[in-house]
């Protein structure tokens, strides 16, 4: 009998139904398509075996003058630089009280409760104590002097906290689930107070890592305000913690989000935290407060995106942009010998975010797009508006790549290259018809040049955090998704590989290997593509299948006998179920040799009736890579009936 070749056009497509998407792809679980054809992504694994403290949705990578690589990490408790490995927390300090703190401790707890007048602090920031002397029994002063989380806020004078073992690092008690200390409960000789003179150093306020939106009840942190009052979600620490960072020359910008501007000195080494930018020596009007923090490229401005303006220090405009003086850090007061000034764009509440292309800096307001652009003296520069009435899913939703700007709106994805663009988008539907939009502030955009391709992150319906994520070829102009916990992407550049950030604290490099890093051993990554329907003939006869040449090439696999599950399903109705189905193993019978490239199973023998068809390629071993071709089939007409 004759040979059908199976061949089917690349990309998923979910807005048709499976019937009518006939020679498409309907389903798929982390694969991807390069040259048409589908095949399995790479794997992943751990950056460092340590694990970060928070939830991460900022990574900046750079170079120091003396080859130094750096990898800057941002979540919602702590800013690091990651050096060889190793977490070093360079968060800012907000406020430091001297001689002013007391303790009190209860026979049988290790909830010590810390008296320190006006602290400021809210429930989760980090406090640094010294010149503690013990209470008198099993809360000793090396037990008090360390770094430690604030657990509750009694009120403005008074917090406690959890005492732990002598010597106990944060990074050493940092975990997959957070903070993982052995606590020292007190007994009836800890009566004392701790000393008159022991200090405390308050790191930045800690941000939120899920959105809330709206004021009263549930809304900010617990314990805020008075009871039955509004939260004001303007105030630090009650929008989602998300970082900004750029590089000045080897040193480090950074800024959370509605908060400061701190400056990291390279110099200082990682031992040194990051300083407010308005305190440095020299700073003339320096902003205090912004939404983002970028530095131009072309032309070496500072920018602050939603700040406080040069003569309202202190009061944040959301739609302000100032920019320094030309090389300074310091210089930001507009004047005719310098290049500092500001922007105001006139449309929408706030800006969202901005990126910079090769061109132009894109900024993001919650209405409408603009383009900022070097124009140098008097004016510096300059903002054209480029469109209204587009919506962005929140701050980490755009990426730039190739001179393009992609992103993710609240019904829709877009491009700009010149001109805005609605993306044709196949699996449209699919995506936002099950996708948690109140948490649109944690959906983050990357991007995989290797393979020519955007991804978005985003949580599903029922999720509080990212669990998915949709995928935009440019190349090839086609979309696939899947499902994969990541907060963060940034692409290979300075490092050989794309690095992400995991919901269990972990940073991983992607397209290495071929299974899930995550687990130690490394577990298989569970990858399938199952096609649409598609007839034999005009559909309206029945069909019988008698055999199969599969076409599946398990190059790259690092297993002994790598395999992969073939399975055909029929149906005899387009909305009725699959009757009968049968599933057949792939598998790799020989290395390569001189004269045989790759060997693999030839063909298999089935049995299969129906009207309709659908093929699906599975795997669920690991060190397996596959990538399927063109399948060929031996099939004759069956009768009517």
């Amino acid at each position: 009998m004759p040979l059908t070749k199976l061949k089917f056009r690349p990309g998923i497509n979910r807005e048709a139904t499976s019937y009518s998407n006939e020679g498409g792809w309907f389903d798929s679980e982390k694969v991807r398509f390069r040259f048409g054809f589908p095949e399995k992504i790479g794997g992943w694994v751990k950056y460092t075996t340590l694990a970060f403290l928070g939830s991460c949705r900022s990574l900046h990578s750079w170079v120091a003058l003396d080859g130094t690589l750096f990898l800057g990490v941002g979540t919602h408790l702590k800013y690091y630089v990651n050096e060889g490995g190793a977490y070093n927390d360079i968060t800012p300090i907000r406020a430091t009280t001297t001689n002013g703190i007391t303790f009190s401790a209860t026979n049988g707890s290790s909830t010590i409760t810390a008296t320190d007048s006006s602290h400021g602090a809210t429930e989760g920031d980090f406090v640094t104590l010294s010149g503690a002397v013990s209470l008198g029994g099993l809360i000793t002063a090396d037990v008090l002097n360390q770094e430690y989380q604030i657990d509750k806020i009694v009120d403005t004078n008074t917090y406690t906290f959890t005492a732990r073992t002598a010597d106990t690092s944060i990074q050493s008690i940092t975990t997959t689930s957070g903070l993982n200390p052995t606590a020292v409960t007190a007994n009836s000789s800890d009566s004392g107070n701790g000393g008159s003179g022991v200090d405390g150093v308050y790191q930045a306020t800690v941000g939120l890592n899920t959105s809330l939106t709206g004021t009263g009840w549930n809304a900010g942190t617990w314990g805020r305000g008075t009871w039955n009052s509004n939260a004001d979600l303007s105030v630090a620490g009650a929008t989602l913690r998300i970082w900004s960072h750029d590089n000045f020359g080897e040193d480090l910008l950074i800024n959370a989000r509605d908060s400061g501007i701190w400056y990291w000195d390279r110099s200082g080494g990682t031992d040194a935290r990051a300083v407010e930018l308005s305190g440095l020596a020299g700073a003339d009007t320096t902003p205090t407060i912004a939404k983002k923090v970028l530095v131009s490229d072309r032309d070496r401005h500072i920018i602050a995106f939603g700040c406080d303006g040069e003569l309202s220090i202190g009061t944040q405009d959301p739609l302000l942009i100032r920019f320094g003086s030309q090389e300074s850090l310091t210089d930001w007061a507009s004047k005719a010998t310098n290049t500092a000034g500001e922007l105001r764009i006139g449309s929408g509440s706030e800006i969202i975010t901005a990126l910079e292309t090769r061109q132009q800096i894109i900024v993001f307001t919650d209405v409408s797009l603009h383009a900022m652009q070097f124009l140098g003296p008097p004016f510096t520069f300059g903002i054209n508006s480029i469109s209204e009435n587009v919506t962005i899913a929140g701050p980490l939703a755009a990426i730039a790549v190739e001179d393009m700007v992609f992103w993710m709106g609240q019904q829709e994805f877009y491009v700009y290259a010149g001109n805005v663009q609605r993306l044709p988008c196949t699996v449209r539907d699919y995506v936002f018809s099950d996708i948690n939009l109140l948490q649109g502030q944690k959906i983050t955009a990357g991007t995989n040049t290797a393979f020519s391709e955007v991804w978005w992150f985003y949580p599903s319906a029922s999720a509080e955090e990212n669990d998915r994520y949709v995928v935009y070829n440019y190349q090839q102009q086609i979309w696939y998704y899947g499902t994969l916990s990541r907060t963060v992407w940034l692409d290979r550049g300075i490092i050989e590989n794309p690095i992400s950030a995991g919901s269990d604290h972990y940073l991983f490099r992607q397209e290495l290997g071929s299974d899930d890093g995550s687990t130690d051993p490394a577990s298989a990554i569970n990858a399938h593509i199952e096609s649409s329907q598609f007839d034999l003939g005009e559909g309206d006869k029945f069909m019988f299948i008698n055999r199969i040449l599969p076409d599946l090439t398990f190059r790259d696999s690092t297993a002994g006998s790598p395999s992969a599950t073939l399975t055909l399903k029929t149906r005899n109705y387009p909305g009725g179920r699959y009757l009968q189905t049968s599933a057949q193993a792939v598998t790799q019978t020989s290395a390569a040799t001189t004269s045989v490239v790759e060997q693999f199973t030839d063909q298999v023998n089935v049995r299969l009736r129906g009207r309709s068809f659908a093929i699906k390629v599975a795997s669920t071993d690991t060190e397996v890579e596959w990538r399927l071709g063109s399948p060929r089939i031996e099939v004759r007409t069956d009768g009517a009936r």
